[in-house]
């Protein structure tokens, strides 16, 4: 297998052919979605959550290996990291869709909240960084994506731990950038905005949802796939020279003046 980096590669493509990709967070909606994506470019997949059937379901999907972790405990990724050695050979590519927040004010978020945030955004992120970055120096470079969020680019009510972890991981892809790069390893992230997932069609109403839509330029939502496509480029040799870049894929919501235009002179 070659890591879909190379270099030495003389035409960019969107092909992974043969390259074994780890998906974490592979179950659901952008991580099913990005499984997919790979897969259709010719990707080998160990397909990694925390809820053994929804691991198992999108592995049969796409014929990849299911495992299950919880990626925010050092033991569990280890684990993980060597079971999906043992199956692909060897990590070309790895993405990490895994996040989740507690919302709350500043002047009301708990300590239990804000750690659990920050361990569901970030901590799992660095664990993975380390031990995958490890690998793929050791064997001569890969990709490395990770699903950030506008959050840790603008700033919201009720995303005080949210927004900082976000922003927070960002800030680890431009470090594991810079450290990494000369082992021929690329680390970028993928910030979406409010996107069409099943725990956003089931947690907002219909209503909400259309509002969200009023407030972006294109005027709807992301669907998962649309965040999938930007990793399956960020993946592939077509991204060859990016790296340590954060790629909002929003709809222009995080560029729109907040005012109405209707406030507007």
């Amino acid at each position: 297998m070659t890591a879909p980096v190379s270099a030495a590669q003389s035409a960019p493509s969107l092909r992974l052919d043969g390259c074994g990709f780890v998906v974490v967070g592979a179950g659901n909606g952008i991580g099913r979605a990005t499984a997919h994506a790979l897969r259709s470019a010719g990707a080998e997949l160990f397909c990694v959550d925390i809820d053994e059937g929804l691991a198992k379901s999108i592995a049969d999907e796409v014929g990849g290996t299911a495992w299950v972790a919880d990626a925010r405990d050092r033991a569990d990724v280890t684990a993980t990291v060597d079971a999906a050695t043992e199956a692909l050979g060897r990590i070309a590519g790895f993405v990490d869709i895994v996040g989740q927040s507690r919302y709350a004010s500043l002047l009301d978020m708990t300590d239990e909240d804000f750690h659990w945030t920050t361990g569901m955004v970030l901590r799992h992120a660095f664990l993975f960084a380390q031990l995958v970055g490890r690998l793929m120096a050791a064997e001569g470079g890969g990709s490395m994506v990770f699903v950030s969020s506008i959050a840790g680019v603008t700033s919201a009510p009720r995303q005080v731990a949210y927004g900082a972890a976000k922003a927070g991981l960002n800030s680890l892809v431009r470090t594991a950038a810079v450290e990494l790069g000369g082992s021929g390893i690329r680390v970028n992230s993928v910030a979406p905005g409010t996107v069409a997932t099943p725990r956003v069609l089931t947690t907002l109403t219909e209503e909400v949802r259309a509002g969200f839509a009023r407030s972006i330029p294109l005027g709807s939502l992301a669907e998962p796939s649309d965040i999938a496509a930007a990793i399956l480029f960020l993946s592939s040799s077509m991204a060859r020279q990016i790296t340590g870049q954060t790629l909002l894929v929003d709809g222009g919501a995080s560029v729109k003046f907040p005012y109405p235009a209707e406030l507007m002179p």
